[in-house]
C-alpha cells in the first residue's frame, strides 16, 4: 500500500496543497480548483517530503527558477503521461495551443483530447499546464481558474509580479 503525504504550502495564487505518493510529489492542488479530491485523499500531514518541491516553487515564485527539476509520480493514462510531458517542454514564458500539443505528439486531429488531459494535470504549475491557450491565443480552460491562469502566464511574460490581480 502506497505512502500518501502531504502539507500545505502559501503561494501567490493561494495556499498549495501538496501531495507525495512514497515521498514523491504526486499532486498540487489550489484552493477550489476543478478536479479536486476530497483532502481525506492527501494522506497525513507531514512536509519532510515536500523541501525541495517549496524551495523550488519559492524560487519560482520569486522569479528565479524557470524550469522545475523534481522527481514526480504522476499516474494517469498513456496518453495523458504523454501529454503531461509535452507540457514540461514549453519553455517559461512561452505558450502552445492544443493543436500545437497534438501535433507534437504526431496527431494533429487529437486537440480536444489533449485539453481533456490537459485538464487532469495534477501537479499543475510544476507541470504548467497554464502554458496552454486556445487557438487564436484566448485563454481557455485551467483547473485553478481563468484568472490564476492569466496572473500565471503574466507572471511568466515579466508584465506582472507573482500574485498580481489584472483587471
Amino acid at each position: 500500500m502506497p505512502t500518501l503525504q502531504h502539507t500545505v504550502v502559501d503561494s501567490p495564487y493561494d495556499p498549495l496543497t501538496l501531495v507525495a505518493v512514497d515521498g514523491v510529489l504526486s499532486r498540487i492542488h489550489m484552493t477550489g480548483q476543478r478536479h479536486r479530491p476530497p483532502e481525506d485523499t492527501f494522506g497525513t500531514p507531514d512536509p519532510r517530503p515536500f523541501d525541495e518541491a517549496v524551495r523550488q516553487l519559492d524560487a519560482y515564485f520569486a522569479g528565479e527558477l524557470t524550469a522545475f527539476d523534481l522527481p514526480l509520480h504522476l499516474v494517469g493514462t498513456p496518453f495523458q503521461l504523454r501529454v503531461w510531458e509535452q507540457l514540461r517542454l514549453i519553455p517559461y514564458g512561452e505558450t502552445r495551443t492544443y493543436g500545437e500539443l497534438a501535433e507534437a505528439l504526431g496527431n494533429p486531429g487529437a486537440s480536444r483530447a489533449v485539453g481533456l488531459a490537459n485538464g487532469k494535470n495534477p501537479v499543475s504549475i510544476v507541470v504548467p499546464c497554464h502554458r496552454v491557450i486556445g487557438a487564436g491565443g484566448s485563454l481557455t480552460g485551467y483547473g485553478g481558474g481563468l484568472d490564476r491562469k492569466q496572473r500565471l502566464l503574466a507572471f511568466e511574460s515579466g508584465a506582472g509580479a507573482a500574485g498580481d490581480t489584472l483587471f
